[in-house]
């Protein structure tokens, strides 16, 4: 009895202990990480003000040449070379460096022509004072962004890399085939038109969303990418009918000024053709029949924009896919002109639709260049093909 009690009373004692020494190993190695990744810090800060330093001594030694050279050789060297070392600042350096480099440029110039070693005009001091603040002013906004130099480039590239990489087209089986294309208004890099696609349920089941986010450019691109992160992650993680509700609900939570964005949403049986397509303040999809020749808009009509009401209702439109049929989704910069009725730009895409698609004789790209819409907005085209 008195052996039972013993342990009893020994065991709680042990676990204290033990409890006691894994929080305090928990310690150190937190600490220990905690010094690590202090330790990396300020080696990454000594790394990048000595590359700073360098860089600045660099070009402050380049202008120093530079101005030699309008003395030893004016007829090759001319004070306009000044402007080549500002923009070698604006890749390399951040604000102080960049503050320093303008002045150091402008020192010169100005020495040289009070020592009469090189005259210059008055115009060359003013445009070298505008570039150098013009060059300041650039660095720093980047700088406000944590990066420096051609870096913003290649995230914005990187940004826009992404977004087309989330609009890629699963693989799917022999006899369906999906064409997409999305235009950017005025060529620009980034589109406020997206497309994201799934396979679930076992992949018997193609979801496609193509949304057109309000506003163009670049701003218009960082909220597609946001948004296209985000409704991949939801696409054929739900049922297909609270697709909508919860891409409106993650829209709202957002706040943006302007927080609205137009869907439609296509969901496609792969093994039998049945389809639904619901949108949000979207254009009605376009079902082309291939057996009779109709082109058919499919009412989805009265459904909100997302971002817009708390709890919107969407329609729904349910039909099949027979061999030979095409869904078309499109955005509203495709049938959309000032000053026109809306209708005329559906009636000008179903005719494209019957020239390219009834026949076979083009896909995506060809229905796009036969509606010829204007390029001052986002366009987007999905045509899903059942062979």
């Amino acid at each position: 009895m008195s052996t039972t009690t013993t342990a009893a009373r020994a065991a709680p004692g042990r676990t204290r202990r033990q409890v006691r020494q894994r929080r305090r190993r928990s310690r150190r190695l937190r600490s220990a990480a905690l010094r690590r990744v202090g330790w990396a810090r300020t080696v990454h800060r000594r790394t990048t003000r000595r590359r700073q330093l360098v860089a600045t001594a660099g070009l402050v030694a380049l202008a120093g040449l530079a101005a030699l050279g309008m003395v030893l050789t004016p007829t090759w060297v001319v004070p306009a070379v000044m402007v080549f070392v500002l923009l070698l600042g604006v890749f390399t350096l951040r604000p102080v460096g960049m503050a320093v480099l303008g002045v150091v440029v402008l020192g010169l110039v100005v020495g040289l022509h009070v020592t009469r070693e090189r005259t210059s005009d008055p115009g060359v001091f003013v445009a070298l004072a505008l570039g150098a603040v013009s060059a300041f002013a650039f660095v720093r906004n980047r700088s406000r962004l944590g990066i420096q130099g051609a870096m913003s480039d290649i995230m914005l590239v990187d940004l826009r890399d992404r977004l087309v990489a989330h609009g890629r087209i699963p693989e799917l089986p022999a006899g369906w085939r999906v064409d997409s294309v999305v235009r950017s208004a005025n060529a620009e890099a980034f589109s406020g038109d997206f497309v994201v696609a799934a396979r679930g349920r076992n992949g018997s089941l193609l979801e496609i969303v193509l949304v057109d986010v309000s506003g163009k450019g670049q701003e218009a691109g960082v909220r597609s990418l946001l948004l296209s992160g985000a409704f991949g992650g939801l696409l054929g993680a739900m049922p297909t009918e609270a697709f909508l509700p919860a891409a409106n609900k993650y829209l709202l939570e957002q706040a943006w000024p302007e927080g609205f964005a137009t869907a439609v949403h296509l969901a496609v049986r792969l093994d039998t053709g049945t389809f639904r397509v619901s949108t949000a303040g979207h254009p009605p999809a376009v079902h082309v029949h291939r057996g009779s020749g109709l082109i058919e808009t499919l009412d989805t009509s009265g459904g909100p924009a997302l971002g817009v009401v708390v709890a919107p209702v969407f329609a729904v439109h349910e039909g099949v896919l027979e061999h030979g049929d095409t869904v078309m989704l499109y955005t509203d910069g495709l049938v959309e002109v000032p000053g026109a009725d809306v209708e005329l730009g559906i009636d000008r895409l179903m005719g494209a639709a019957e020239r390219f698609i009834s026949t076979r004789s083009g896909g995506a790209d060809a229905v796009l260049a036969g509606v010829r819409a204007g390029e001052d907005d986002d366009r987007g085209l999905v045509l899903v093909h059942r062979d």
